[in-house]
């Protein structure tokens, strides 16, 4: 008997040179994949993924669909190679589209296209160098927002992103974020560092980029749900379509609520996941949010043995 599993999709971060060049070498459905990012797109796509450079892959416009195309690249694997279909699905940030894409919602074509735009809206929503992100380690989220609140002198700083384990990542404008470093470590955070981002996401100070995605999101078809997602805006499970375009919108400038969408997979009676895509950041945050929920990677590598062992 099958166990109640969730698929669960990385955000920006994840993405390195080389990564999906396995997986379109040993899978025409995967090589099938990155065919039609190249297409749709107009780019190669594919050779930025599999070779690089690697300052170009960083840029948040290529970033987000690379991540994406990566994702469904595994994702089509898993689908045909082990025949397995989620009860639930998840995304980080950027990895909600591939969870959209995984529950039906968004075709593959639209989901590339919008996180294109996405990418690009969010770069230029805020000049280079004017803000930043922290990533802060073992304080809570409530010593988190208290800090933000100390060091904000009429600037913008606030969690961003929180992943459970005791890891917070903050945003705001540069300086703000700075002083919150500061002040994090005097509170007796373990650790407290910058990120190498090219912008400050999930704040406030994305509210051009989410305006602009609302405009893009407007002639983009939304379709009926086949699973729940867990949305990062509420760490609630959505299966109804009509609300997927208003929570992505709002996720641009809220804080990713990774911690309490993963307690909330567990509090569904979820059994196992797959991190689907390049990267294992989230079956490291899944080991310390809820150990017992067993979590395995498939992107990077070809692993399918381990999947198959994890999910019947």
């Amino acid at each position: 008997m099958s166990r109640t599993l969730a698929f669960l999709f990385p955000g920006q971060g994840a993405q390195s040179v080389g990564m999906g060049k396995v997986l379109a070498e040993h899978f025409p459905v995967a090589a099938a994949v990155f065919a039609e990012a190249d297409e749709i797109l107009g780019m190669k796509l594919s050779t930025l993924c599999f070779a690089g450079p690697e300052d170009e892959l960083r840029l948040t416009v290529n970033a987000q669909p690379a991540i994406l195309a990566v994702s469904i690249a595994a994702l089509r694997v898993l689908e045909q190679e082990v025949g397995i279909a989620p009860t639930y699905v998840a995304g980080h940030s950027l990895g909600e589209y591939a969870a959209l894409v995984a529950a039906g919602a968004l075709t593959f074509a639209d989901a590339l296209r919008v996180t294109r735009e996405r990418g690009r809206l969010m770069q230029e929503a805020v000049p280079v160098g004017t803000g930043a992100m922290a990533a802060l380690f073992g304080l809570s989220v409530e010593e988190v927002h208290q800090v933000c609140a100390e060091v904000a002198q009429g600037e913008v700083v606030a969690p961003a992103n929180l992943n459970g384990g005791g890891q917070v990542v903050i945003a705001g404008h540069a300086d703000a974020v700075r002083r919150a470093i500061t002040a994090a470590k005097a509170r007796g955070a373990k650790r407290a560092v910058e990120l190498a981002v090219s912008a400050p996401f999930h704040c406030s100070l994305m509210a051009p980029a989410a305006d602009g995605l609302a405009r893009v999101l407007a002639s983009v078809p939304v379709y009926p749900l086949r699973v729940g997602v867990i949305a990062n805006v509420t760490a609630a499970l959505n299966s109804d379509h009509l609300q997927v375009k208003d929570l992505l919108v709002r996720q641009v400038t809220a804080p990713v609520r990774w911690e309490e969408s993963m307690q909330r997979l567990h509090a569904l009676g979820c059994q196992a996941a797959v991190e689907i895509g390049p990267g294992r950041v989230l079956t490291g945050l899944l080991k310390r949010i809820v150990p017992e929920l067993p979590c395995v990677p498939f992107g990077d590598t070809v692993t399918l043995a381990e999947v198959r062992e994890l999910v019947v």
